[in-house]
């Protein structure tokens, strides 16, 4: 057995009773942190090769702080999504360390390959679900004396069976299996260690508590709140095992908070070890204050729309009816989704409306499981329940809208450490239904509900897998959440299947007729089938509701100049830019209306502040070379040519367009240079080798001629002009040789 050195905070008994009766096996430490490790391992496995999903999008393909080219100063300035902390559009998300891990993954894995960063994720949820066996054992209590002094019995059966369920439990597929839930996986790992250091500060006893191991607690606990915020509920946690730590213990701390004498408090340091959390805690909480600047994140009304509710009352039975339905998750994990806003959860609006059951039996229960905590003869069971509530309530605090608006209905992942009090009261009610009941029932229930969870775990990591099957999986679920149906719809988007896409993205719109994303998606889809005037509509509409949407604006636009309302399309281009000043793409389609217009100069502009604002635009850079070669001004379009690809040295559309402006100026050798070098990079493009043989025959090279007029016929017959070249080619050819001859 191995020692541990926290005789001042546990009770001096064996294992408790009940523990005797649990339906497992008694394995040593090892081995029950391999079975543990690997119970973890075969739940969530199967998501090691899955893709980016979801909001892995924003959170690390988009991420530039995760590009080793970019400051590494950055990711202490900028939120978990990249975005700074001082702009109006972030949500506060203040994650600096979870974000250098991925950029970690980043460098290891030399870019973006998913692998890696799913590969850490499972090994750290392994590790914290073994970590548990640890906590469980603090909290439970189990020591046992070897003849040569008391020692924590790191694996009694109930610690090893609750840190079984909690590896299993499904409502952490999100977290393990959801890239960005690593921001819950290293917040619950130094949340373990701030709380395992703080018990280790009383080895010495009560009166000799260290000040330096609780300093390192709270040390960790900022450690844990710089990869999520929920890492500071570790403090309150810690002070409620101070508090709340049973009589007769070794503690001395709970003989003299039960007592009356308040020197009794102050000579056994309780009032110490809450003075220096309070203040650490304090102190942590206003440094979160002034990173975040001081202000709260806006969220919407479809973010959390039971915070927006005019009457005090309904909030309140909304708030408690969202606690029901995260009981429900931990209790029956099996309608699980990746989001549940927009619809997913209605409001209750009314006292007639029957789910208020819900709320009202949470609290039957909860205030049940506190009568047995706080009244119970049996001291083992009133640790059990009393440390299981703190740890099932307390994480889930920040979320509970109690003290700030969240931007979110129900969030599965923020219920990855809460999960771990559920745990700790459902082993302790396995072993207490095996002292009352057969066992042999009670061990088919707990090997039943083991292997359940198992397998729904596999089957929802499976969905995350790929953003396919994830948001498929939740049409089920929550058929009447907008957001899924148009997350279903941008897939089948992205893979080109538009006209199924169409029916979601209008399946969105109808569950949510101010959905601006769903109708500037599915107006970029009517756009692009030519169905033009719904189009319109669509887009005139999503600007209508929220006219800041650059985006928007923009489609607007184009359709708009497809309908020949110029003036129109001009104007909303100028919109979009006014309410995204750095838009690139907006600029470059605003330079298209201009050369439409033959505003020749204003193109040029326009398309200039593309490259400008983003020096890799391709096509900005292109159609200007392009237009100053069509207005004869070709000493210009060769230096702009020049200039482009010196930025984008393999973009072989800008070499053929600068080849073109070279064989114009009778510069061959050079021209025929870049469509060779144009050629290397797609070998099989028609107009390519029909502008070359063009070059060629201009040239005088007329077996090269004719050798790329064939091929590009051979690679598209109807090329316009070609064939008219290429004949020239033969009757001149012919010509020639009855010259020679």
């Amino acid at each position: 057995m191995v020692s541990y050195p926290l005789l001042a905070l546990t009770m001096l008994l064996s294992e408790p009773y009940w523990d005797h009766h649990i339906p497992l096996p008694k394995l040593g430490p090892l081995h029950s942190r391999l079975v543990t490790a690997f119970v973890a391992l075969i739940c969530f496995i199967n998501s090691y090769d899955g893709d980016f999903v979801f909001d892995d999008s924003e959170a690390i393909i988009n991420n530039k702080d995760l590009n080793p080219d970019t400051p590494l100063s950055n990711i202490w300035k900028n939120d978990f999504w990249g975005s700074n902390l001082n702009s109006n559009s972030s949500y506060k998300s203040y994650r600096p360390l979870t974000v250098l891990t991925f950029r970690i993954n980043y460098l290891l894995a030399g870019g973006l390959h998913p692998i890696g960063f799913h590969v850490l994720n499972i090994a750290l949820h392994c590790v914290i679900s073994v970590l548990m066996i640890d906590v469980f054992a603090i909290l439970i209590g189990g020591l046992v004396h070897d003849g040569r002094g008391v020692k924590l019995n790191l694996s009694p059966k109930a610690s090893f069976l609750a840190a079984l369920f909690f590896a299993a439990h499904p409502v952490h597929t999100e977290s393990v299996a959801g890239i960005v839930g690593r921001a819950d996986l290293l917040c619950a790992l130094f949340f373990q260690l701030s709380f395992m250091v703080y018990c280790k500060a009383f080895q010495g006893g009560d009166k000799k508590f260290s000040v330096l191991w609780i300093f390192s607690s709270i040390l960790l606990c900022a450690v844990a709140m710089l990869c999520k915020e929920q890492g500071i509920t570790v403090l309150v946690s810690e002070n409620m095992v101070s508090l709340f730590w049973p009589k007769r213990s070794l503690d001395l701390v709970s003989t003299f908070f039960f007592s009356t004498q308040i020197g009794g408090l102050v000579s056994s340091g309780l009032l110490m070890r809450l003075a220096l959390l309070f203040l650490g805690g304090s102190f942590l909480l206003y440094a979160r204050w002034r990173i975040m600047g001081t202000g709260p994140p806006s969220f919407t009304e479809v973010d959390n729309p039971a915070s927006f509710a005019e009457n005090v009352i309904l909030r309140i039975v909304n708030y408690n009816y969202y606690y029901s339905l995260n009981a429900w998750l931990l209790l029956c994990p099996w309608w699980l989704c990746f989001d549940w806003s927009m619809g997913c959860v209605p409001l209750i609006k009314s006292a007639t409306d029957w789910r208020i059951v819900w709320p009202l039996l949470l609290w039957c229960c909860l205030m049940g499981l506190v009568y047995q905590a706080l009244c119970s003869q049996d001291s083992n069971k009133r640790r059990t329940l009393t440390f299981g509530l703190v740890l099932l309530v307390i994480p889930f605090l920040p979320a509970s809208n109690l003290f700030f608006r969240v931007g979110f209905v129900i969030a599965e992942r923020v219920l990855y450490i809460s999960s771990a009090g559920y745990c700790l009261i459902l082993a302790y009610t396995v072993g207490y239904c095996s002292c009352n009941w057969k066992k042999h029932k009670v061990s088919a229930a707990t090997l039943t509900l083991l292997c359940v969870n198992v397998a729904r775990s596999a089957q929802r990591s499976q969905h995350w897998r790929s953003e396919q099957s994830l948001f498929t999986s939740a049409l089920s679920v929550c058929p009447l959440n907008a957001k899924v149906h148009y997350n279903v719809g941008k897939n089948l988007a992205d893979r080109g299947n538009q006209s199924a896409a169409i029916k979601y993205y209008r399946e969105a719109v109808r569950l949510h007729p101010k959905y601006v994303h769903a109708m500037n998606n599915l107006g970029n889809i009517l756009k692009e089938r030519n169905e033009l005037k719904e189009a319109e509509e669509l887009l005139s509409s999503a600007v209508h509701i929220q006219p800041d949407f650059a985006a928007a604006w923009m489609n607007l636009g184009i359709v708009q100049n497809s309908l020949k309302k110029f003036d129109e399309a001009e104007q909303s281009y100028w919109n979009a830019i006014r309410f995204r000043k750095k838009y690139p793409d907006c600029y470059y389609n605003l330079g298209r209306l201009y050369a439409d217009l033959n505003r020749s100069i204003d193109a040029l502009n326009t398309w200039r502040n593309a490259t400008m604002l983003k020096p890799d635009h391709s096509l900005a850079w292109n159609n200007m070379v392009i237009l100053l070669d069509n207005t004869g001004n070709l000493a210009q379009a060769e230096l702009i040519g020049k200039e482009a690809l010196k930025i984008l040295p393999k973009d072989h559309t800008i070499m053929f367009s600068l080849a073109n402006v070279l064989g114009k100026q009778e510069k061959y050798k050079e021209s025929e240079g870049f469509f060779l070098n144009a050629l290397k990079i797609n070998p099989n493009v028609a107009s390519c080798h029909g502008n070359l043989a063009v070059l060629y025959h201009r040239w005088g090279k007329l077996d090269l001629a004719k050798r790329h007029y064939e091929l590009s016929l051979r690679l598209d017959p109807s090329a316009p002009g070609t064939k008219e070249n290429y004949n020239m080619l033969k009757r001149k050819l012919k010509q020639r040789q009855r010259t020679v001859g």
